[in-house]
C-alpha cells in the first residue's frame, strides 16, 4: 500500500457505489407496493445528478491539474533561461 491520499475521484465513485447498493435495495423492496415507477423515476434523477456532479468535478479537477502544469513548465523554462543567461552550472537532477 501506498502513503499517498486516495484520489478525490476514487472516493466519489466508491461513495457513489454504495449509494447505488442502497438504491438498488431500496427498488427491491419498492417493487412490491405501488409507486414503483415514481420511485423509479426518483432514483433515477438523484443518480443523473450526481453523475453530473461528479463530472463537473472531474472537469474543474483536470482544468486546475493541466493549468499547474502548464504554470510548472513556464517557470522551468524561465528559470532554465536565466541559469542559462547568468552561465550557472547545470542543477543537479537527482
Amino acid at each position: 500500500m501506498t502513503d499517498e491520499p486516495e484520489s478525490l475521484v476514487l472516493q466519489l465513485l466508491r461513495e457513489m457505489r454504495g449509494e447505488m447498493s442502497r438504491m438498488n435495495a431500496r427498488i427491491d423492496t419498492l417493487a412490491t407496493t405501488e409507486g414503483v415507477a415514481s420511485a423509479l423515476a426518483s432514483v433515477h434523477y438523484d443518480l443523473s445528478e450526481r453523475i453530473a456532479g461528479l463530472r463537473r468535478d472531474v472537469v474543474l479537477t483536470h482544468n486546475a491539474v493541466i493549468g499547474h502544469g502548464a504554470l510548472i513548465e513556464e517557470f522551468e523554462a524561465r528559470l532554465l533561461r536565466v541559469e542559462q543567461h547568468l552561465k550557472l552550472p547545470p542543477r543537479d537532477t537527482h
